[in-house]
């Protein structure tokens, strides 16, 4: 694919049927940040493309770390399929295990490439290495 994000915080990676991303992140709040990165370039694709005309305030709860990232994905998923939004930037100004608030940026992309259904649990687990954390989000496309 072209214009895949940039580093290697966010990798695609080939699933069955689905998409999936392979997220790294130093903390909770750039595995996060990073997560809406990755969702944004499986919908539209080259997300510098994609406007910053929009912005939407979030203040997320969950019962653990997986569950609001279900939580926020889920959001922005909601937000692609009602609106054609993405939303690739995200300013999080608290983010723990169980809490998200910050605000999100985009806007409507010149196509939707993909609609993501659902962000599953399946295999959802955030794990600690050695250079921070790192989860694998499954997308129902």
């Amino acid at each position: 694919m072209n214009n895949e994000p940039e580093g290697d915080g966010i990798r695609i990676v080939e699933h069955t049927a689905d998409w999936a991303l392979r997220l790294r992140g130093q903390d909770l709040r750039e595995l996060f940040t990073r997560s809406a990165e990755g969702m944004a370039y499986l919908l539209a694709g080259d997300t510098s493309a994609v406007p910053r005309d929009v912005t939407r305030e979030l203040e997320l709860e969950a019962y653990d770390a997986e569950e609001l990232l279900v939580v926020f994905l889920g959001e922005l998923a909601y937000w692609a399929e009602r609106d054609g939004l993405v939303f690739p930037a995200a300013d999080l100004r608290g983010v723990t295990p169980t809490r998200l608030i910050g605000t999100v940026s985009g806007g409507r992309p010149a196509e939707i490439q993909k609609h993501i259904k659902a962000v599953t649990y399946h295999d959802l687990v955030i794990r600690q290495t050695a250079t921070g954390l790192e989860v694998t989000v499954v997308f129902d496309v």
